[in-house]
């Protein structure tokens, strides 16, 4: 879900400016899956952009004072997880460790590094959702190490409904900063995109594996 569509359309302002997203549905991009896709989302690029790294960290910051006021420890998902999280543990004075995708395979096999005890409850962040695994995955790892875990928190996502899913049955609230809605209506609004190629973008938002087969 949105938390806040001002917000939402600022950071979907910021993306588009600094080409951390790119619409392109005549020259699609592959995705590692093989699905053809029309957006290409690298939210990585913030962090080189002081603007609006410094608004993406006191937005999570906001909502969490807000909503998540209870946690003691930030989590970040690795990779591109990790500096937005570390971000916002830092300006909240708490706590950070962050979670591999699996074990380490030598020294101490840690999938979770950092001070984590039983029973603390985590508020996890995440760069980008799609389908939601790797954040779910990340999830169940700081459960099965005994945390508790109040939510997670994206700087985006393309809102499809298998992510949705995933979270309900993981039974984990999150939110994300903007999605891919609100970023095509303001791509339009801004000219990054003809509005004759809006079609083609919902089309494939609305069926991403069979869009361009």
């Amino acid at each position: 879900m949105i938390y806040n569509n001002i917000v939402a359309r600022e950071v979907a302002e910021y993306l588009l400016e600094i080409k951390a997203v790119i619409l392109n549905p005549s020259q699609p991009f592959t995705w590692t899956s093989g699905i053809k896709s029309p957006i290409y989302c690298d939210n990585r690029k913030t962090l080189s952009f002081p603007k609006v790294r410094t608004f993406i960290k006191t937005s999570f910051a906001d909502i969490l004072t807000d909503e998540f006021k209870h946690a003691d420890v930030i989590a970040g998902v690795a990779t591109a997880g990790i500096p937005h999280g570390a971000l916002v543990a830092d300006i909240l004075n708490l706590p950070f460790v962050y979670v591999r995708d699996k074990p380490k395979g030598h020294g101490l096999e840690n999938q979770i590094e950092g001070k984590l005890e039983k029973g603390q409850k985590v508020f996890v962040i995440e760069d980008l959702i799609s389908t939601g695994g790797s954040s779910i995955k990340a999830v169940d790892a700081l459960r099965e190490a005994g945390a508790e875990i109040l939510g997670l928190g994206a700087i985006f996502t393309y809102g499809f409904e298998k992510s949705v899913k995933a979270f309900e049955q993981a039974n984990c609230k999150f939110f994300t900063l903007s999605n891919y809605e609100i970023l095509l209506d303001k791509a339009i609004e801004d000219n990054y995109v003809k509005p004759e190629e809006k079609e083609e973008l919902i089309k494939w938002y609305k069926d991403p594996e069979a869009w361009r087969k």
